[in-house]
């Protein structure tokens, strides 16, 4: 009997000891990503203006059930107010995730595109954000698309730069396609890039995403705008970022205003890295043949689209279809 709990003491305490540096490593990558939270957030509110404003009003319908088993559906916004003035959005899209398969899917909205704004006259869609913010834009979106956004995402673009400046310190390589020269003294906006493959730090990234001063228009603005999130993308699955995202979630903080709880954002955050989609699958609305160029005196110049067309091609596009199309035309390019 002594000696039978002499042994079970023995073997508690075994397991104790083998468990110890366990408990050590957990407590540590706590204590470590607090830390590295904690300094992202005070050097990105120290060096910048913050949001000032609450959370926006949203009401996207079961946002809180669709997590974590099915697909999301995210409003993002970019704005360069800080907040305490009211803006239009200069970049409208929405992201699709799936965190069962990791798969990533954005679909961009043209600025000018003219639509019904519930409540107001028709107009360019990025009004509907001045007339009355996300929860307008996320209504406005369902009655000419057709899709319901569970969640949305305001960004100042002040958090675009610290994000870029931080997963690479370096910059992110991007192949510059042609001379972009551009001069707002008014904005204090100046952007100065020359053709080539160069790596751009987070302030020349942005200005190349946003230019528009060429035959393109906006729409060039659009495709630099899909390709730059693709090469962030593609950053931050490197092994190399793993280690930053707590610095990461703090740096962004200060600069987004979102319904998604941090909990959440990070939970969505291990399963983006642990199983990162192959390629980031993008759409641009109106899609082409089904707009014309127009003008109204209240609206200035617009985009006129078929609203059956696109409403039909957004949703094949976040349509399971659509994935099972995708990883067929994937699968046979692997095979050629």
């Amino acid at each position: 009997m002594v000696a039978s709990r002499i042994k079970r003491k023995k073997t508690k305490k075994k397991k104790l000891f083998v468990l110890m540096p366990f408990l050590f490593l957990i407590l540590a990558a706590v204590g470590y990503s607090a830390y590295e939270y904690n300094q992202g957030f005070n050097s990105a509110s120290q060096n910048n203006e913050p949001f000032l404003h609450d959370q926006e009003e949203f009401n996207g319908e079961n946002g809180a059930d669709n997590l974590p088993l099915e697909k999301m559906n995210i409003l993002i916004l970019g704005i360069d107010s800080n907040g305490t003035e009211q803006a239009r959005t200069d970049t409208i899209m929405v992201a699709q995730y799936n965190p069962e398969d990791g798969s990533l899917k954005l679909a961009s909205i043209m600025r000018d595109s003219y639509v019904s704004i519930p409540g107001y006259a028709n107009n360019k869609i990025n009004a509907s954000f001045f007339f009355g913010g996300p929860e307008l834009i996320r209504q406005t979106i369902k009655e000419n698309f057709n899709i319901d956004i569970q969640y949305y995402a305001l960004i100042n673009f002040d958090g675009f730069t610290e994000v870029v400046d931080t997963i690479a310190p370096h910059g992110i390589e991007i192949d510059v396609e042609k001379r972009m020269y551009y001069v707002d003294n008014a904005a204090g906006l100046k952007i100065d890039l020359y053709p080539g493959i160069q790596k751009l730090n987070g302030e020349e990234l942005l200005k190349y995403a946003r230019f528009r001063h060429d035959a393109e228009s906006d729409f060039g603005r659009v495709r630099r705008q899909q390709q730059v999130t693709e090469r962030v993308k593609e950053e931050l699955i490197s092994a190399a970022t793993i280690a930053k995202i707590p610095r990461l979630l703090g740096t962004i903080q200060p600069y987004i205003d979102t319904n998604i709880e941090t909990g959440t954002i990070l939970s969505l955050a291990k399963d983006f890295i642990i199983n990162p989609a192959d390629q980031l699958n993008t759409l641009r609305l109106p899609i082409d043949g089904t707009f014309y160029n127009a003008h109204y005196s209240h609206a200035g110049a617009v985009l006129e689209f078929d609203k059956e067309e696109n409403q039909k091609a957004l949703n094949e596009f976040f349509s399971d279809e659509f994935e099972e199309e995708n990883e067929e035309k994937t699968n046979e390019l692997a095979a050629q």
